[in-house]
C-alpha cells in the first residue's frame, strides 16, 4: 500500500513529541530560527481550507551557475524565504518506489525579501572585443515569478525539490537601468535535486547531496515541526536561457551585442546551477495558529 512520506514524518514526531513529554529536562527548542519573514498574516496562510502551513528560510553558502561557457561562482550568502502551504486539494508526488511526498504550494515573504542576495560579478572573455571598454558587468539575481512545486521529502531523490523562476539584471554604466537576462514572462527556471539530474546532451547526469536531516517536536507542546537540512548540495543542468532583453541607453540597443557575448539563447543541456553548503530551516502544522504561537514561544 502507497504510504505518504509525511505521514511518516508525522507518525515519527508524534513518538518523538510523547518521549519529550515524559522525558524532563530532554525538550530542546525546535529549529526555527531566521524565520521571522515568514508571511504569517498572508491572507493565503489564513485560509481555512490549507491542510498545513509553515516556514522556510534556504541559505546557499557556495556553488556557481553557469551559461554556456560562461561560469559565474556564488561568492556571497544567497537567502530564499517563504511560506508554504498545502490546499485542500492534497496535491502529492510519487516517487519510483511507491511512495509519496505532499507538494506544497508558496507565499512570498515579507517585505519582498523572498530572495536576498548581493550582485554577481560577471567576467566575460572577450567581452571587450565585443562591447568595447566593457570587461565585466554585475548581475543581481531577481524573482521572476512564484516558486513552485516545494517538496521538501524529496530530498535525496531524483527529482526536484522546487521551481525556482529567476532574471538576471545586468548592471554596467552602459547597459542602462532595466538591462536582463530573462524576463517574468520568459524565465531562467531552476529546478534543483538533491538526487541525480537527467539533462539532454551535451550535460551529463550529475548528483547532488541531501546532506543531513534533522525533525524535532515542538519543546513548549504545539503541534508545529521543526526540520533542518544542513550541508546539502541541490544541482541544476537542464534548464535554458533566454535572450537578453533591455539592454543600452537606448533599451534594446545592446540586446544583440549581449546575446553574442552571453551566446544567448542557451539551450537545455549547455547550463548548469550549483547550490552547495546549503543550510534550510522548516516549521511545519497543521494550522496557523499553533504555527504563529509556536513561533512566537521559541
Amino acid at each position: 500500500m502507497t504510504a505518504s512520506r509525511l505521514k511518516s514524518a508525522l507518525a515519527m514526531i508524534a513518538t518523538a513529541a510523547a518521549v519529550v513529554a515524559l522525558t524532563p529536562g530532554l525538550a530542546q527548542a525546535a529549529a526555527y530560527d531566521g524565520l521571522e519573514a515568514c508571511p504569517l498574516t498572508s491572507a493565503t496562510m489564513k485560509d481555512p481550507t490549507n491542510l498545513q502551513v509553515g516556514c522556510v528560510r534556504s541559505i546557499t553558502n557556495g556553488g556557481s551557475v553557469t551559461i554556456g561557457s560562461n561560469v559565474v561562482p556564488f561568492d556571497s550568502p544567497i537567502t530564499v524565504q517563504f511560506g508554504v502551504y498545502w490546499p485542500a486539494s492534497a496535491p502529492t508526488r510519487q516517487f519510483p518506489d511507491g511512495s509519496e511526498a505532499n507538494v506544497y504550494s508558496t507565499v512570498p515573504a515579507a517585505k519582498g525579501k523572498t530572495l536576498v542576495a548581493k550582485p554577481l560579478q560577471v567576467t566575460i572573455p572577450g567581452i571587450a572585443n565585443i562591447i568595447p571598454g566593457v570587461t565585466s558587468v554585475f548581475a543581481q539575481v531577481e524573482l521572476a515569478g512564484e516558486i513552485t512545486d516545494f517538496v521538501p521529502l524529496a530530498t535525496g531523490e531524483d527529482t526536484p525539490v522546487f521551481v525556482l523562476p529567476i532574471k538576471l539584471h545586468l548592471y554596467n554604466a552602459l547597459f542602462g537601468a532595466k538591462c536582463y537576462i530573462g524576463s517574468d514572462s520568459s524565465p531562467i527556471k531552476f529546478s534543483p535535486t538533491t538526487g541525480t539530474t537527467h539533462p539532454p546532451a551535451p550535460n551529463q547526469p550529475v548528483t547532488g547531496n541531501a546532506g543531513n536531516i534533522t525533525i524535532e517536536p515542538d519543546a513548549n507542546g504545539y503541534q508545529t515541526l521543526g526540520v533542518g537540512f544542513t550541508g546539502a548540495t541541490l544541482v541544476d543542468n537542464a534548464y535554458s536561457v533566454p535572450k537578453a532583453n533591455g539592454c543600452g541607453l537606448i533599451p534594446g540597443s545592446l540586446d544583440a551585442l549581449i546575446n553574442l557575448a552571453f551566446a544567448l539563447p542557451s539551450a537545455a543541456g549547455k547550463n548548469a546551477v550549483v547550490f552547495s553548503d546549503n543550510n534550510t530551516t522548516f516549521a511545519l502544522s497543521p494550522s496557523l495558529d499553533d504555527l504563529t504561537q509556536a513561533l512566537a514561544a521559541s
